[in-house]
C-alpha cells in the first residue's frame, strides 16, 4: 500500500515511512496546498526515463576523428576516437544539465527537456555512456 500524506508536517513526521514506500516502488505522495509532490526511488525513475528518452545520438566519422551530437539538443562533441567523442559528449550533457537547472528550465526551447535532464542527473557516467551507445559498460 502506498503512503499519501496531507502536508509537510506530516511528511516530516513520517519521512522514514515515505522514503521506504518510494524505495519499494509504492506510491508515495505529499499534498502541498493544491499540488501533489511524489517521492520516488531515484534508480527506478532513472531507469524509466532512460526507456522513455532514447539517446538518438549520432556519431559521424570525419577526417580528423569523430563527431557526436544529439539532434534537438544543443550538444555536440568531437574526439580523435569514437570513445573520446562519446566521453566528450557525456561531459557536454552534464554541462547542459547544469545549465538547464541553473537557468534554461524556463526557456521555451528547453523547458520540455525536464525528463531528460532528470535522467542525466540521476545517471552515473557508466549508465549515461550505456544510454548513449546502447552497450553495457
Amino acid at each position: 500500500m502506498g503512503v499519501h500524506l496531507a502536508g509537510y508536517r506530516e511528511a516530516l513526521a513520517r519521512l522514514g515511512e515515505l522514503l521506504d514506500a518510494a524505495e519499494r516502488g509504492r506510491s508515495a505522495t505529499v499534498r502541498c496546498g493544491d499540488r501533489t509532490v511524489a517521492v520516488v526511488d531515484g534508480e527506478r525513475l532513472r531507469h524509466a526515463l532512460a526507456r522513455i528518452y532514447p539517446s538518438k545520438v549520432q556519431v559521424v566519422a570525419e577526417e580528423s576523428g569523430w563527431s557526436a551530437f544529439i539532434p534537438g539538443l544543443p550538444v555536440a562533441a568531437d574526439g580523435s576516437t569514437f570513445d573520446e567523442a562519446i566521453g566528450e559528449l557525456l561531459d557536454v550533457l552534464r554541462e547542459y544539465a547544469e545549465d538547464w537547472q541553473d537557468h534554461l528550465s524556463d526557456a521555451p526551447d528547453h523547458r520540455d527537456n525536464w525528463g531528460l535532464m532528470q535522467m542525466i542527473c540521476l545517471s552515473s557516467d557508466a549508465q549515461l555512456r550505456q544510454w548513449l551507445v546502447g552497450v553495457s559498460p
